[in-house]
Order: structure tokens, then sequence, then C-alpha cells
């Protein structure tokens, strides 16, 4: 039997997890929010484990009807849309959400052990396009992305969101600030372990995207930085070549998570 929990009241404790923690807390407390049936799907698929659900009445024999399936223990907290549209954001969730806990995170020993092709992203602060940037390199064919900590989670709940559920099946991981304090650490690091580093940045220097120097190495570490400022001219400098996506009408440069898509496609296509 379904553990359905009803509520008239949004400000009940036990819904706090869906409206008024930050992302912050929710890490704190190995916590983080998946949104609609896609999303949630594909979590569940890759063996995390889900708390609790939040969705509207009309829900439960509705989209949600196979989730509940999916996890008959687990408790389902519902009411009224009007009561539930008071909540900031609900409207984008589809009627659905899940409280799910944290996979245990993965080192970069882990995740790089068979990965040949990696996105290494510096500075990413926008949420959409860290979600993004793994959505193209899951249905492109990347490895793994590995992430500064200066980039926003990809546990964000928006992040997972925008992701569609990719950041469950790209491996990642976070370069630990205390071993790899500045960003030449890191392009060392991945140069030891045989790959080829390439800065995604327009200089006088870059080569094009389509250059075959890029496909000269097994292994590869595409580098992509900042919205606005983009990569960190000591990144540019470390990484052994510099790549960029020929533009026309002068036109300067492409959003990050266009530009990851372009370049994880062109690695994938020659």
């Amino acid at each position: 039997m379904p553990n359905i929990i009803r509520f008239e009241n949004i400000n009940a404790p036990e819904l706090a997890v869906f409206h008024s923690l930050k992302d912050s807390a929710l890490k704190r407390d190995d916590i983080f929010i998946a949104e609609s049936v896609k999303v949630i799907d594909v979590a569940l698929d890759r063996g995390i484990e889900p708390v609790s659900f939040l969705m509207e009445e009309r829900q439960i024999e509705g989209i949600g009807k196979d989730i509940i399936a999916r996890c008959p223990n687990v408790p389902v907290f519902t009411a009224p849309r009007e009561v539930l549209s008071s909540m900031t954001g609900y409207e984008l969730t589809r009627g659905l959400l899940c409280a799910m806990k944290r996979p245990p995170q993965k080192s970069l020993e882990e995740v790089l052990k068979n990965a040949k092709k990696i996105a290494v992203l510096e500075r990413l602060s926008d949420s959409v396009n860290v979600g993004a940037i793994f959505r193209s390199a899951a249905a492109l064919g990347m490895d793994a992305v590995l992430l500064f900590n200066n980039c926003s989670e990809p546990l964000n709940r928006r992040t997972v969101r925008v992701s569609m559920g990719s950041v469950f099946l790209v491996p990642w991981a976070f370069f630990p600030k205390e071993t790899f304090p500045t960003p030449e650490n890191a392009v060392e690091f991945l140069k030891e372990k045989g790959y080829l580093t390439a800065a995604l940045a327009l200089k006088d220097n870059s080569i094009n995207i389509n250059d075959k120097k890029l496909r000269e190495n097994e292994k590869i570490a595409l580098f992509f930085g900042a919205e606005g400022d983009g990569l960190s001219a000591s990144t540019i400098e470390n990484c052994d070549l510099t790549v960029k996506i020929p533009m026309h009408h002068n036109v300067d440069s492409l959003n990050v998570a266009a530009a990851a898509a372009i370049s994880f496609w062109q690695l994938g296509n020659n």
C-alpha cells in the first residue's frame, strides 16, 4: 500500500526539505531534490535512494502512479493544488518532487579510471549552464566531468533538473581544494595522467576545434571557463593547446553550454 500523507499547510515541518531549505542545507543533510518523473526515474535506475515525495493529489493516480509503485514504502506527501501553488517554483516541477539521498562522492581516481574524453569546468557559477553541459556530455559520449570548487554543484536542485538526470549518468568529481589549490595543479595532474589538455578560448594562437591535433592523443581533457570571463589566464597558459570554435558575423563568443555541446559533438564525430 502506498504511504500517502495529506497536508493542508505547506509550512508543516515535514515539507521544509522541499521548499524552505537552501541547497547548502540540503547538502549538509546529505539530501538533494529531484524534479519531474523523467529525472526521478533516471535517479532510481542508478540506484539512488528516495527519502520522500511531494506531489499534487491528482498526480497520485496520474504521472506519479508508476513512481509510487517503484517505491511503495517511501512517504508521499500531498496536498491540493491550490495549497502547493503557493510554494516558490512549484509550478515548474510538473507536480512531482522527490527528496533523495546524495550518492557517495566519487574520487578523481575513480572517475578517471576508464575515462578518455573528459570536460573540466572552471568557475561556472550558473547552475543552468552546468546542467546543460552535463546533458550534452551524456548525450554526446563524454566519459566524465571534473569541476573546480568554484563551480555550481551538480546536485544543485536546478542543475539536476536542467540536466534531465544526466548528472547521474556521467561520472563526475571535484578537484579537492587542499590538493589542487590552483588550476595549474589540475592541468599538471591531468597531463601526468596522459591527457592532452585543451583550453577553449579565443586567442591568437587558438587552433580550430576540428584540428587533427585534438585527435592525436587517445585521452583528452577539454577545459571550459566562467560565463563572461572564460578560463583563467593561468589555465590557458598551462594547457597543451588553446582551441576555438570558428564563428561568423563578428560574433565574439558562444554561451559556454553551447560551446561545450559543439566541442563534444566534434570530438565524437571525427
